[in-house]
């Protein structure tokens, strides 16, 4: 596994896709802040005044989105609440797998390792260690940009961002594992990347939830990936605060496990 590892991480670091997605990240950081920049600060509002960008009706609402905000926030706000990271994230995960079908690297793997398993255990340990980078570079990029708009929101406590990030990963690590799942079934990097799209976005755990809903079958919601990725807490309180952790780690295994599956079954 090890080798497998050491190839996966080597085609990362030398591959496209993965800084493409991770400037892509950071593009979206940088828009929130010059957003609430215009929306929130006198001197933004006053830039986004002149540009016609805000009514006069709207500078006290503006000026609110701050009251509360810090720099976990922010990051929060700026694509992780709303499944902007899950997507991105997940597009690199699908093209990192799918490139070994696409490049025809998969038979000469399967050739030289028989236990099927060690695969998808090195696509998961280097879909982890892309997470932990995009995760930790992000957020120190987040802060950058914070003092770059002369600390316009203060800093947050580091055991809620340590907590927060932790259980940010669980989750998304097991999506991750989703994504896996279904390149190894399709084969297809376009299937990949939809179900990144539409698996990051929420657009289809809302639509069955919006459809459920009519029938009072609405809670299952509240154990999903988007649905504790948007609305799980920012720093512990109570064994509850767990949650997210336990649903990310369950939906990790049950993914991993069939994908293991798959890739068995299938010829290769």
């Amino acid at each position: 596994m090890f080798n497998l590892l050491c190839m996966d991480l080597y085609r990362i670091k030398r591959s496209k896709f993965a800084y493409v997605c991770f400037g892509c990240l950071l593009g979206v950081i940088f828009l929130s802040y010059l957003m609430v920049w215009l929306m929130a600060t006198p001197k933004g509002q006053e830039t986004a005044l002149k540009l016609g960008m805000l009514p006069l009706n709207e500078l006290e609402e503006g000026r609110a989105l701050l009251a509360e905000a810090d720099v976990l926030a922010m990051f929060r706000e700026s694509g992780m609440d709303g499944g902007m990271y899950s997507l991105i994230f997940g597009v690199a995960v699908a093209l990192l797998v799918c490139g070994d079908y696409q490049g025809g690297f998969m038979k000469n793997i399967m050739s030289l390792h028989r236990q099927r398993q060690v695969y998808i255990g090195s696509k998961l340990m280097a879909a982890g260690i892309l997470n932990f980078l995009y995760l930790a570079l992000g957020f120190a990029f987040n802060m950058l940009m914070n003092q770059l708009f002369q600390h316009m929101v203060p800093a947050s406590d580091w055991r809620a961002t340590l907590f927060y990030l932790g259980w940010a990963w669980v989750l998304t690590t097991g999506f991750a594992a989703l994504i896996i799942l279904l390149c190894v079934l399709s084969r297809s990097t376009t299937i990949g990347v939809l179900g990144a799209v539409f698996g990051g976005s929420g657009l289809i755990v809302m639509l069955l939830h919006s459809i459920t809903s009519q029938f009072h079958l609405g809670g299952w919601v509240e154990y999903t990936i988007y649905y504790n990725l948007t609305y799980g807490p920012s720093s512990y309180a109570s064994v509850g605060d767990l949650r997210g952790a336990a649903v990310g780690l369950a939906f990790l295994a049950l993914y991993s496990a069939a994908s293991v599956v798959a890739v068995r079954k299938r010829d290769i």
